[in-house]
């Protein structure tokens, strides 16, 4: 029952946080999400699993307990933790808890129904990644977009209306189309499957795939599938060119909405991708590799180069996600035990730099009320604490050597110039890491501009030194981002375990 105790304590949590006065709102959810932040931290101490959630892998933390029945399959609360999913969860539990921090500062209304939000996507995030039926994972799934959207539409800028609607509609189409595909493939797969249990979906489809449906046999349904589902949570990642909505969606969202989104939101399309494109098709994997692999290149340096023409601090960390997560894509389609397990590390790794520079830069707009690159300079001098973070969290983007930057791009460059399966993998990997340079370009370029030089500000606000709780905050994510990179072990052997049965072909 640990698993439910703390998607729980959130979700009640939120509740409480809902009804409280605002002047305790933020102290109160802060108190609150040190439960979900303790309790995952120790399942990660205590974990006890082996191999893959879907492919007979033995789970911690398991629960099932029947739910309902649909066209002769059931539904059931099914949850479990394996490698893959356990980082996951104790990134959501520390962002969500950082994140409440950082909204001490800026948000100054309506407090209680703002950190109620955050707690219930804290509950809803935990629910993606540690369901293990497709019903209850679509249920939590679908449930943390409603808490985003107003986190954006309320509280968010000028254009929070429209990056609002916009956020919703593509997501929730993607998610309409992913759903209508897994449903086909469910039923063609016939009688070889009783309920939306994952794993015996993927166990189904690994030993015979799907018989057939709407007149198409089980190889062109597999494939249809597929492609669809691919489609549906690329819009999620977001890879080019389904990226659209993601600069607009941070520029305008409150600073915390931001490190939420991009520590977390977005690593629900790469997991998913892993659980059900990469686990239960290899064969489509296989025959799809090369378009995919050219998808993810594109989405590196043209992610890359679009954050270099920015001015605006948000959206060059916006676009940079859109980069990295073309990293994530080429380590998957890989197919290999450090390409995957890399693009597993490099969801965990991006999750504490992205948070780490939105919380910096939301630090510095704080105090400045701009974050145009050509609005400020000699910014050291003024908040020396909050800008040396910054500039190491931006060489953890670049992939300075002993931070979790370098680890997760070491481990997915060496997994994809060896992939047997990708047919020109060295060219994809080269291409790929030419990205690195461009990276340093525009982080270096905003830095210049922003940090050094003759102190220089074109507003009439007062600078003085970020808020102790900010620089606590941001002093927690440096430090996981060094020690994931002195010690990567800490979870990629982890990761690996969960991973070796899906490179292997799926061995059961």
């Amino acid at each position: 029952m640990m698993i439910e105790t703390l998607i729980a304590v959130a979700l009640i949590g939120a509740l409480v946080t809902f009804v409280a006065p605002n002047r305790i709102a933020g102290k109160l959810a802060f108190a609150i999400s040190l439960v979900p932040a303790a309790l995952s931290l120790w399942l990660f101490a205590a974990f006890d699993g082996s191999g893959n959630a879907l492919l007979d892998g033995e789970l911690a933390f398991e629960s099932q307990a029947a739910w309902l029945e649909i066209g002769g399959r059931s539904i059931s609360w099914f949850v479990g933790i394996d490698g893959i999913s356990m980082p996951l969860v104790v990134l959501t539990t520390i962002l969500c808890t950082l994140a409440i921090v950082s909204s001490w500062t800026p948000i100054d209304e309506r407090e209680s129904q703002f950190y109620g939000l955050i707690l219930f996507i804290e509950a809803m995030l935990l629910g993606v990644f540690t369901a293990l039926d497709f019903f209850l994972w679509f249920v939590f799934w679908e449930a943390v977009l409603i808490p985003m959207y107003l986190l954006i539409g309320i509280w968010g800028g000028p254009r929070r209306k429209y990056a609002a609607i916009k956020f919703f509609v593509y997501t929730n189409v993607a998610s309409l189309v992913m759903f209508g595909a897994f449903i086909a493939l469910v039923f063609g797969l016939g009688d070889s499957v009783t309920s939306f249990a994952l794993p015996e979906i993927a166990t189904a489809m690994l030993e015979g795939g799907p018989e057939g449906l709407f007149g198409l046999g089980g190889t062109a349904l597999a494939s249809v599938v597929f492609v669809a589902m691919f489609l549906g949570f690329a819009v999620k990642v977001p890879i080019v060119p389904f990226h659209t909505w993601l600069p607009d969606a941070h520029v305008e969202a409150p600073t915390p909405a931001s490190i939420l989104l991009a520590g977390v939101l977005l690593k629900m399309g790469t997991y998913a991708l892993l659980r059900f494109n990469f686990t239960m098709f290899p064969e489509q994997v296989e025959a799809y590799a090369v378009p995919i692999a050219a998808i993810a290149v594109i989405s590196v340096i043209y992610g890359a180069m679009l954050a270099l023409a920015q001015t605006d601090l948000k959206r060059i960390v916006a676009y940079s996600s859109v980069s990295s997560m073309g990293y994530v894509i080429l380590g998957l389609v890989a197919y290999t035990q450090f390409g995957v397990g890399g693009a597993t590390f490099q969801m965990v790794s991006h999750g504490l730099i992205s948070g780490l520079m939105f919380m910096a830069v939301g630090v510095i707009y704080n105090a400045t009320h701009t974050r145009m690159v050509t609005d400020m300079s000699g910014m050291a001098d003024r908040m020396p604490i909050a800008v040396g973070i910054l500039i190491a969290g931006a060489f953890g983007y670049m992939g300075l050597p002993l931070m979790s930057g370098f680890a997760a791009e070491y481990f997915i460059f060496f997994g994809s110039f060896g992939s047997e399966l990708l047919e020109y993998s060295a060219l994809f990997t080269s291409l790929a890491m030419f990205g690195i340079v461009i990276v340093a370009g525009y982080l270096l370029f905003a830095l210049q501009r922003t940090v050094f030089g003759p102190y220089q500000l074109e507003t009439d606000y007062e600078v003085g030194r970020a808020p102790v709780h900010d620089v606590a905050s941001m002093v927690v994510l440096l430090g996981l981002i060094i020690a994931l990179g002195v010690a990567p072990d800490l979870i990629f052997d982890m990761i690996t375990d969960a991973i070796d049965p899906i490179v292997q072909g799926g061995d059961l």
